[in-house]
């Protein structure tokens, strides 16, 4: 049974893929009922995500499925009188296409008053790119963001879709639907929230902006101290070809980083010299070069050098610090991050995942419907 911060709200997703599920995702981890309106199942349809549907799609957990097909009037009908028991509807479709099916924030708005529909988009459900297809990498392009990742003599970085689509777009949404719940409790009246994840992407770099307006942020890639341009805080690759991540910012992590490795030049001490900030680097990655990467681990992990070693995704649930904080959990075999953050009295969980339709019936049992009404749903083909 759900426990957590979340228990007793509950909301209704439009499958997708990228930042909507991630965001139900974190919802359903903290205790929210949210029931995965799923495709009807077509075992001829290609499909270019195989672990959807599956134990591997780890996104999709903790929720129930319900399938529907929402071009079929009766089926759009089903979905309404759902949206009559929700606090909250999530989707992440292009502008628009809700709206063709029936289902946009108006006429959910009107069934139900109190209704917080959270929408997810690229680029927003406004502007002139608006209606233009995207992924991750275009939309932190047009943050700003994207140009300041990866070094300086070659093309920006993809950063995964981990900026984009999952900070910048799913945390903003299952943000936004929060607040929007919380505000909905003594208003009494729910509303549409707008998640772009340019907005998101743009959000995320508030920080850099508000260096580079005071002058302490360079426009040149790789030049800066927090994005590989300065040797205290950089990846370093080691004797065995792992490698190492040193962070040491602070004048004091400095100079414990500089006594225990041995890193004697007096070159070092300027540490704000940004001239000296490519030689140093070079030493340093000399000096590293020298052992492995589980000797520097012996000598440097826990201290306030600021360091750690780059782990790769096999390594990362094996280190001691992760298994004794349980950063990952096992969910039908599968490794996946556990929930967060971590809440004293009302934990998270992380549920398994459901089969497409699989939990139709049990889900309009609970939402009120009747033995009578479900078995006629079952007949018509509508569930």
């Amino acid at each position: 049974m759900a426990k957590g911060p979340l228990t007793g709200l509950r909301v209704i997703e439009m499958v997708g893929i990228g930042p909507c599920p991630f965001a139900a995702m974190m919802l359903a981890d903290m205790g929210a009922d949210v029931i995965r309106i799923d495709r009807k199942p077509d075992p001829e349809a290609p499909n270019p995500y195989p672990t959807l549907g599956t134990k591997f799609d780890v996104m999709a957990r903790g929720r129930r499925s319900l399938a529907l097909d929402v071009k079929h009037p009766r089926a759009r009908q089903l979905l309404l009188d759902l949206v009559t028991k929700a606090d909250a509807l999530v989707e992440g479709f292009r502008p628009g296409v809700m709206e063709r099916l029936a289902l946009g924030p108006d006429v959910c708005l009107e069934r139900n008053p109190k209704l917080v529909y959270g929408r997810v988009t690229g680029w927003g459900q406004t502007g002139p790119l608006a209606p233009a297809a995207g992924h991750d990498l275009n939309y932190v392009a047009l943050s700003g963001m994207l140009h300041a990742l990866g070094d300086a003599d070659r093309p920006p970085t993809p950063p995964l879709n981990l900026v984009g689509d999952f900070g910048g777009g799913g945390m903003m949404l299952a943000f936004g639907v929060v607040c929007a719940l919380l505000e909905a409790r003594t208003s009494g009246r729910g509303q549409v929230v707008d998640a772009a994840m340019t907005d998101g992407a743009a959000l995320l770099g508030a920080m850099m902006y508000g260096l580079r307006a005071h002058g302490s942020w360079s426009a040149a890639r790789g030049a800066n101290f927090i994005d590989g341009g300065a040797p205290f805080y950089a990846t370093y690759a080691c004797a065995d070809g792992k490698f190492i991540a040193v962070g040491a910012i602070e004048p004091q992590f400095h100079a414990r980083l500089l006594a225990l490795t041995g890193a004697s030049d007096p070159a070092f001490a300027r540490q704000w010299d940004r001239d000296d900030w490519p030689a140093l680097k070079g030493r340093f990655a000399a000096l590293f070069a020298t052992r492995t990467r589980d000797a520097w681990c012996a000598l440097l992990e826990g201290t306030d050098v600021c360091f750690a070693p780059v782990l790769d995704m096999d390594e990362a649930p094996r280190h001691p610090h992760n298994a004794a904080r349980g950063t990952f959990v096992d969910v039908d075999g599968v490794t996946q991050p556990g929930p967060a953050p971590r809440f004293s009295r009302t934990p998270g969980q992380a549920g398994s995942v459901a089969a497409p339709g699989q939990d139709g019936a049990a889900i309009l049992a609970d939402w009120g419907w009747s033995d009578d009404a479900i078995a006629t749903l079952r007949r018509d083909n509508i569930v």
